[in-house]
């Protein structure tokens, strides 16, 4: 491996160096966690002031008018009542008419999973959630979550409440379609002195720790938005962040990891009077250790007749799901930007659905797209090797221009005759670097597709739990900065194999260490070391990739070592070719860039003559 290839290498173990250290998990996993449950709130108060008995949907109920008025009397603190379908279960609480919780009926925590119970996972509880319209009258503005609204109409896929506002009433309607669709209508029924354009609807979620990994899990939660001339914008992930719009918003996300809650209207929101914002919940908040992040968007609404509705998605960040509703929802999967997420949408991820789809297990899937994703890259991997082993044969006459030429001042002299050696013998020292740069896409697309990927959330592997989080095959039970409080043995495993491929070409390396000059070799060595602090706590499904990837590379190079490239038959071609080379350039006229050198190395010359 020669110098080019050694820098190829090690500008892309810095670029992964910084990505590690930037998705870091912060010292806050290392700290005791409250307990959180995600018991079921359904036939219970929302809220301890009064105990109250909850109301339960049923098929094709009506509310008669001695119920109204007793339920006006008991539900001062209102109740909630449930919806359900085949993969949601959502609870609304009557005091506002509000979306009060939501369940995935598929889908567990990691706690539950860990703990092999079987319960719903809960995005958000009652208590830490609530949408509600801002309504002007005069001087103030009336907020509908304060009001009691009534159920005057209910069956087993809707509900339908009522509250009287402004010499009026409104009117909100809940359907529970297909999947994961909740359809939320909004209509204003003869309201008073009420412009219907300066309404705006209030969505506000706390969203309940769902994931192994606290901090990762924080790190990657924001609220995303859809613009209608610009696309997809987004708050910050790392810090509390917020933001007035400056489109018309298409909708809205309220994303975590590996769940999301999507409102859509039928009319986009407007611009004006649409913002957003994110909140961390400091340490010294009980929230803290509970809770993800405090989400909340104030939106404008574009009301039509006196009616607005919308489109709720409650669901899984599963990239063929949010595909399918053909409103670009699926941007809000963290690929990467630019060329990666390119790679990652139109290679990675359509070869690895395949592979899942076909009944493959996932551990089983990335072998295979390992596989797959190295055989596309082996005459790139061919050509490196081919270049080494040139490089290798040429190092003694490398030396001795370089022993030839000791002197600074000699320098453009020896480059010139260094480049007529690698023209002359068919080598280049670019000929191992550019083949590495061409993988560094692939490499680093990888390295944003598996964090991201849904189908590995809580698929075990070997001894791998849950290949979305790290694999720990021993828990020290105290933290070790900056290690942390496990053993990852796929990092472990990544690291090593990276380390041996490492030494299989370090003796390739052909340039002399120069004098201020960091040591090649002593860097090659650093970045698999600095592997196993960086990659501890990512994803499994991460290293084992890794792992794998660098394990064919070491296998590939040595079955081109033994059984394709004859360093001897390389070598006498390469004499011939440089035979013929020196032959032709007796009559051969010379290149312009030959002459520009020429002509630099004169002027380098006359310059050290007038030194003297």
């Amino acid at each position: 491996m020669d110098r080019n290839s050694v820098t190829g290498l090690v500008l892309i173990g810095l670029i992964l160096t910084v990505f590690s250290i930037m998705n870091q998990p912060s010292a806050d996993d290392y700290k005791k966690k409250a307990k959180a449950s995600t018991t079921k709130v359904i036939d219970k108060p929302a809220n301890k002031e009064k105990d109250h008995t909850a109301v339960s949907a049923k098929a094709g109920t009506e509310i008669t008018p001695k119920a109204k008025t007793q339920q006006a009397k008991k539900v001062a603190a209102g109740k909630i009542i449930s919806l359900e379908n085949d993969v949601l279960h959502v609870d609304f609480n009557t005091k506002g008419g509000i979306v009060a919780a939501v369940y995935l009926k598929k889908y567990k925590s990691y706690k539950d999973f860990a703990d092999k119970r079987d319960a719903e996972l809960c995005l958000f509880k009652n208590g830490n959630a609530y949408n509600q319209l801002v309504i002007p009258v005069g001087n103030q503005k009336l907020h509908t979550r304060n009001y009691l609204f009534e159920v005057v109409k209910q069956d087993a896929k809707s509900i339908v409440f009522e509250a009287p506002l402004a010499g009026g009433k409104v009117r909100q309607t809940y359907s529970l379609n297909k999947s994961y669709d909740l359809d939320y209508n909004v209509e204003l029924v003869d309201l008073k002195g009420v412009a219907t354009d300066n309404i705006q609807l209030n969505w506000k979620a706390d969203y309940n720790k769902t994931e192994r990994l606290f901090s990762e899990q924080r790190r990657v939660s924001t609220v995303c938005f859809n613009q209608k001339n610009e696309g997809l914008d987004y708050l910050s992930e790392t810090s509390n962040d917020n933001q007035a719009a400056e489109d018309d918003i298409e909708w809205v996300a309220f994303k975590q990891s590996y769940f999301s809650s999507i409102l859509k209207p039928a009319n986009a929101f407007p611009k004006k009077g649409t913002k957003f914002r994110i909140n961390t919940f400091k340490g010294n908040q009980h929230k803290s250790w509970t809770l993800l992040k405090g989400y909340s968007a104030t939106m404008a609404l574009d009301f039509t007749n006196n009616k607005a509705s919308f489109n709720w998605f409650f669901g899984p960040n599963d990239y063929e799901l949010l595909k399918s509703y053909n409103s670009n929802y699926d941007d809000i999967l963290n690929f990467g930007w630019g060329l990666f997420r390119w790679i990652n949408l139109y290679a990675v991820q359509p070869i690895f659905t395949l592979l899942v789809d076909y009944g493959m297990g996932i551990g089983i899937a990335i072998l295979i797209l390992t596989l797959i994703l190295k055989l596309i890259l082996m005459p790139i991997q061919w050509k490196m090797f081919v270049s080494s082993v040139k490089m290798r044969i040429l190092k003694p006459e490398v030396d001795e221009l370089t022993a030839k030429y000791p002197k600074q001042e000699d320098a453009m002299k020896k480059q010139m005759e260094m480049m007529s050696l690698y023209k002359e013998s068919g080598a280049s020292p670019l000929a191992g670097c550019v083949p590495m740069l061409i993988q560094m896409p692939i490499l680093l697309a990888v390295f944003r597709f598996f964090p991201a990927a849904f189908e590995l959330r809580q698929q075990e592997f070997m001894w791998a739990e849950d290949l979305s989080s790290y694999d720990s095959i021993f828990d020290f039970g105290f933290p070790i900065w900056p290690y942390g409080d496990h053993v990852s043995l796929f990092t472990l495993l990544m690291a090593g194999t990276t380390l041996a491929y490492t030494f299989m070409n370090s003796g390739n390396v052909q340039q002399p260490q120069q004098p201020g000059m960091p040591n090649m070799k002593v860097i090659m060595y650093i970045f698999p070391i600095m592997m196993i602090f960086f990659f501890n706590n990512y994803s499994a499904g991460l290293s084992y990739y890794y792992f794998i990837s660098t394990l064919i590379s070491i296998l590939m190079m040595v079955v081109i070592k033994y059984f394709f490239v004859d360093e001897e038959k390389l070598r006498v071609k390469m004499a011939e070719r440089k035979a013929n080379k020196s032959g032709e350039g007796k009559t051969k006229k010379k290149s312009r860039f030959q002459e520009k050198l020429e002509e630099m190395q004169r002027k380098q010359l006359e310059m050290n003559k007038n030194k003297k």
